[in-house]
């Protein structure tokens, strides 16, 4: 009898473990799947002020209704190019600490800050939070790493689809600018050439964001997707029935239309009233002594551009619904921002890049074409600012920034004045996720992320940004201390401003700051020293 009591006391100790840590697993199942869901929505090559909500003429009601229901950051610093800001983003370091000061690179390269793709002393968002128990998807461009080992599912999302590359025809990926450039996509793990039947880049990258969005609903996790556009970028390639949309709506010209952008500005808070716009850049013709046909020619390419903002609005549009069909818009932040300034490539009036081997007739906006839309267009884009992506003056690393999280944003629709930049985004995820950035990751010791949580930001609360911050890409180089910012253009003069007096960067004082000017030169020479700056 006693030896049956000892038996059923020991089923009953083994009955009430069971049912202690399943009660223990269902809390933690239940608190994982609580956390907040994350978007991070990348476009590329975007200015600052081309959509609707920050002062532009275009189409973008869904971009719109992201700051509407949310925050507009209007101090928000990229890495002033593609692949830099893309390593940026993802790790929250400096570009040269994740291997990526300069722009991709294939084959055998010397390892380092410029060797062209992510190391191993960084770690992605996706690999964080997936140690979190997010399930991690991506979809568009990836571009920081063209090889294996270095594609999305090697660096932590669970699924990708999109572009390895760079800029991509939008309708034939195997049309590129001159036939020594290949450009790979992949499903997964898997490299292949998507049928041209029907295909158009944006809406591909949209399909493969709901897709991943579908399976993050059938999931007991919450969700980090990764959407990232190659939409702006040129090629200038859109549906001709959106061009239609825009055809003529640039006609006024640059110089009109930046003046009426900058007071656009002015009402809706994203610029202060006193702020003076930059002067049409020095290479950029006046619009009244372009010919008719110039005209005719500018106001299509414009066109063109505004139709590929508008299609990748419309796929944000989509997402959103997704989300809100799936009850999980009000629990996940949505963040919308661009990789760099608008692109200056191609001379003051763009070019076609068909020119050696495609038909001199090649409708622009088609697939036989491969246009830019030029400085002059760009000039546009980056109003109120100086110069464009590459450089690092505030028209090549000054991007809009919007955060949509109703559950946690105190007060829609508003605009902040605060500092940040794209290596903010790695803790804010950590934040939001409740996870600590490491320090080892598979075996490797993970170089310290200096990013600051935008979370503070997003309750109302004032968040000091520690200074200096340091930008470097190409010989173009700037640091900033608290509103001063020491810059300058690849092998030429230092320059000073004051960014509270003078946001456009108008007036050099360099010359009355003697001391201030060797103190900042001193701090990036130590900070580029540090990292490994050429």
């Amino acid at each position: 009898m006693k030896r049956m009591q000892n038996i059923g006391r020991v089923l009953i100790g083994l009955l009430l473990l069971n049912v202690t840590t399943t009660c223990f697993a269902f809390h933690e199942s239940e608190k994982t799947k609580t956390k907040p869901n994350i978007i991070i929505i990348l476009a590329d090559d975007m200015g600052y002020s081309d959509i609707g909500c920050y002062g532009g003429e275009m189409r973008t009601p869904n971009i719109d209704k992201l700051a509407a229901e949310g925050i507009r950051f209007t101090n928000f610093y990229n890495a002033a190019r593609c692949c830099p800001t893309r390593a940026s983003l993802l790790t929250g370091l400096y570009p040269h600490e994740a291997g990526m000061g300069g722009m991709v690179q294939t084959g055998d390269t010397e390892p380092g800050p410029y060797q062209g793709y992510l190391n191993n002393e960084c770690v992605t968002i996706a690999e964080v939070l997936k140690q979190a128990g997010y399930y991690t998807a991506a979809s568009g461009k990836w571009h920081v790493g063209e090889e294996r080992p270095n594609w999305p599912v090697d660096r932590g999302f669970d699924n990708y689809h999109g572009l390895i590359s760079g800029a991509a025809n939008y309708f034939d990926i195997t049309k590129a600018k001159n036939d020594r450039v290949k450009r790979v996509f992949a499903k997964d793990s898997k490299a292949y050439v998507p049928d041209p039947n029907g295909f158009y880049m944006t809406d591909f990258i949209t399909e493969n964001a709901l897709e991943y969005l579908q399976t993050a609903k059938q999931k007991e996790q919450p969700f980090f997707l990764y959407l990232a556009y190659t939409a702006p970028h040129w090629p200038l390639h859109a549906l001709q029935e959106d061009i239609q949309k825009f055809r003529g709506k640039f006609r006024k010209g640059w110089d009109v239309l930046r003046q009426e952008r900058i007071v656009r500005m002015k009402e809706m808070g994203i610029v202060d009233d006193d702020i003076q716009l930059s002067e049409r850049d020095e290479m950029v013709d006046a619009w009244e002594d372009l010919s008719d046909e110039e005209r005719d020619k500018m106001d299509l390419l414009m066109s063109i551009y505004a139709a590929q903002i508008y299609r990748m609005d419309i796929g944000i549009g989509r997402v959103m619904d997704k989300l809100e069909k799936m009850g999980e818009s009000e629990n996940t932040l949505v963040l919308f921002l661009s990789d760099n300034g608008g692109c200056a490539e191609g001379g003051k009036n763009g070019q076609d890049f068909w020119g050696n081997f495609w038909d001199s007739d090649a409708v622009p906006g088609t697939g036989d074409s491969y246009h830019n839309y030029g400085r002059s267009w760009a000039n546009l884009s980056n109003t109120p600012y100086r110069m464009f992506k590459h450089w690092v003056h505030e028209g090549g690393i000054i991007t809009p920034l919007i955060a949509r999280w109703p559950k946690g944003i105190e007060n829609e629709g508003t605009i902040t004045r605060q500092l940040g930049t794209i290596r903010d985004i790695m803790a804010t995820c950590c934040d939001m996720a409740d996870v600590n950035y490491p320090e080892e990751y598979n075996g490797a010791t993970i170089k310290p992320s200096t990013g600051q949580s935008l979370v503070p930001v997003f309750r109302g609360e004032t968040s000091e940004k520690s200074t200096p911050l340091f930008w470097e890409h190409e010989g173009n180089a700037a640091v900033r201390m608290g509103d001063w910012k020491l810059v300058s253009k690849d092998g030429e003069d230092w320059e000073l401003y004051n960014l509270n007096t003078d946001p456009t960067e108008l007036e050099n004082v360099i010359d009355e700051n003697s001391d201030r000017q060797k103190l900042m030169i001193k701090a990036y020479s130590d900070w580029a020293t540090s990292i490994g700056v050429k």
